[in-house]
């Protein structure tokens, strides 16, 4: 329980950091003053002010904020702080202001992967044969567990994924299979099968596949900066677009509002992947920074992507949304949070007590 609060608290704080210094170090940028960089909501516990701005740690370590000055529409500004207004300022640089908070959320979990992938490498599950299933094409044809596959179709093969995709991608049509066995090599003819399987998101889908298991040897490759750096954009690219299909089926209604999770789940995995090993919680943070950027950007008043929504009205028509607009969008986006936040507080007590 330890381990998990202390995780959390890591995790949260090294998030909330990033996204917030995100929209404080670009107003800074453009000029605009910022009163206060809080992490956390609600009294201030203790911090230092230097010049306009007050530093802070707040007391609910659920979120955090910045207040820059001129920030509501409809608040008053001294006629000597005009020039450092967010309201005053030009609707691009607004835009990037808001932005960079999501924005270095995914910058912090590419810097994460890149580090990861710079000292550990990535593992790779090698193409070689744990189990070969009775029945099955790859059994016909006389592969045996131990085999090592090399090539399907001429074409080399380094990884198990990507044995799997070539076989996938064969739609059953027939395939050579290259494989070494000891120390002999040999080539056999394999007629791949069609199976139903569910997918990550719990859907039926049909794949091609042979009948064969991995035995579970990895090997790990070491990759200059260059494909670190290669590796780690990927890597941030698929979580990022993961995520997106994960909101676009919660919102379809294919997948079940049950798998939401709140701050008692985050903890909980935080504190299992703290206890996996240093790497393990660095790379959960990576996840949660993109989680936390893709949902920051989804166009909710109140979010930051209701905010860019709002922008961008203004960038197209000239003018900005009336303040009577975004009030009740903003009491509306609030409303939105308030369930969701009821939701996955509820789920997480239900998977406590009664999973």
């Amino acid at each position: 329980m330890t381990t998990s609060i202390f995780a959390f608290i890591i995790v949260l704080g090294v998030l909330i950091f990033f996204h917030e210094f995100g929209h404080f170090i670009v107003a800074r940028l453009f000029g605009v003053g910022v009163e206060k960089f809080s992490l956390g909501f609600g009294p201030r516990l203790f911090g230092k002010k230097v010049g306009i701005t007050d530093y802070r740690l707040s007391a609910i370590p659920l979120g955090g904020y910045v207040k820059m000055i001129g920030e509501e529409p409809d608040a008053d500004v001294a006629p000597e702080d005009i020039p450092i207004s967010f309201t005053h300022k030009h609707v691009a640089k607004r835009i990037l202001i808001v932005a960079a908070g999501p924005v270095f959320n995914i910058l912090l979990a590419v810097i994460i992967f890149f580090g990861i992938f710079v000292f550990s490498g990535t593992y790779i599950i090698k193409p070689s044969i744990g189990e070969v299933r009775p029945g099955s094409p790859a059994l016909a044809a006389g592969l045996q567990p131990g085999d090592l596959i090399t090539a399907i179709d001429g074409v080399a093969i380094s990884n198990w994924d990507e044995m799997a995709k070539f076989i996938n991608a064969s739609k059953g049509r027939p395939i050579r299979v290259s494989v070494r066995r000891n120390d002999a090599s040999l080539e056999v003819r394999i007629e791949p099968e069609p199976v139903t399987t569910k997918n990550v998101f719990g859907e039926d889908i049909q794949r091609y596949i042979i009948g064969i298991t991995a035995s579970g040897d990895t090997l790990v490759k070491k990759l200059n900066p260059l494909q670190a750096f290669s590796e780690s954009l990927a890597q941030t690219y698929h979580v990022s677009k993961l995520m997106v299909v994960i909101i676009a089926k919660l919102i379809k209604g294919d997948i079940s509002a049950k798998t939401l999770g709140g701050p008692i789940m985050i903890a909980q995995m935080a504190g299992d992947s703290a206890k996996a090993g240093v790497v393990s919680l660095i790379f959960f943070i990576a996840l949660i920074s993109i989680n936390l950027a893709i949902i920051n950007l989804l166009p909710i008043p109140i979010l930051d992507g209701g905010h860019l929504l709002f922008f961008l009205i203004e960038a197209v028509k000239g003018s900005p949304v009336s303040i009577k607009i975004r009030e009740v969008s903003q009491q509306v986006g609030l409303f939105i949070l308030i369930l969701l936040m009821i939701l996955v507080f509820y789920n997480d007590i239900t998977r406590i007590f009664f999973s």
